[in-house]
């Protein structure tokens, strides 16, 4: 008998912890495993890799690509080369921004990196290349000609990021820095291309002031027509049409001297328009 009362405690507590197992399996079961929580909870914190648009990234990559192309010949006395570098940075910094629109892909990184791929290209390349190919000849008013450029298009582009819902789309405030840069390369590549002496005493005093006209003008409060009121996506007078098709003429007739004039043109258009303005304050007003 003793042996058979043990023996019924025994089953008893087997039966006991079987069901308090079965209990805790169930309740593990609803309410889930403590780490199955914490696994969720760091996965929910975890940022996601959203990822960035190729296409018009590409675009400004290449546009960048070419302002460092620039600086490289211009340490290599390649300025015709490097001039023709800080264009092709042009025709590509423009086309960028238009194919986001176009694509529906514009974002928060591609305008910041469109912004440092500028600096390099319109920025910090067309003062090396002045620098390399003249003003180092002017000692240290070389090098402050070519850092006044460098620092109004920083400034000029720290004010286009801020100003995106402020100014005018129809003008730029100030010379923007494509521009410049152009103008600058525009210069060099005529200089170059009709095998003007650099030597010349003038020459480096010339490129002296249209390095810090260039600097100040992108600073400056001036308008310059933007160009983006012209939509490709729609119909245009047809004039628009033989001044595209006259600019193509000039252009591969003397591409130096036709690209040189027209951003000439077009760096002093600003001032021509706050004149125009200043005569006429009720039209503009």
């Amino acid at each position: 008998m003793p042996t058979f009362r043990r023996r019924g405690r025994i089953e008893k507590s087997r039966t006991s912890r079987s069901h308090f197992k079965h209990s805790d399996d169930r309740l593990s079961a609803e309410l889930g495993d403590p780490l199955d929580y914490e696994v969720e909870e760091i996965a929910h914190h975890r940022p996601r890799n959203k990822g960035i648009y190729l296409l018009p990234n590409a675009f400004t990559t290449a546009a960048l690509f070419s302002g460092f192309f620039a600086i490289v010949n211009a340490m290599n006395h390649e300025f015709a080369i490097a001039a023709i570098a800080i264009f092709a940075s042009l025709v590509l910094d423009g086309m960028d921004g238009r194919i986001a629109r176009m694509t529906n892909t514009q974002s928060a990184f591609g305008e910041q990196y469109d912004s440092l791929a500028d600096m390099v290209s319109f920025g910090v390349a067309p003062s090396l290349v002045a620098y390399e190919w003249v003003l180092k000849d002017l000692g240290k008013w070389g090098w402050l000609a070519a850092f006044t450029y460098c620092a109004g298009a920083a400034l000029r582009l720290a004010r286009f990021n801020v100003n995106t819902q402020v100014v005018d789309k129809r003008f730029f405030q100030g010379l923007p820095s494509p521009a410049a840069g152009s103008l600058l390369a525009g210069f060099i590549w005529l200089a170059d291309d009709n095998k003007i002496p650099v030597k010349d005493y003038a020459i480096p005093w010339v490129t002296f002031l249209i390095t810090v006209y260039a600097g100040l003008t992108m600073v400056s409060n001036a308008k310059f027509y933007s160009g983006k009121a012209l939509d490709v996506r729609y119909r245009v007078p047809f004039g628009v049409m033989v001044l595209m098709i006259l600019g193509f003429v000039l252009i591969s007739t003397n591409p130096p001297l036709t690209l040189f004039g027209f951003f000439v043109i077009y760096s002093i258009s600003g001032y021509v328009i706050w004149a125009w303005e200043m005569i006429n304050p009720k039209r503009f007003g």
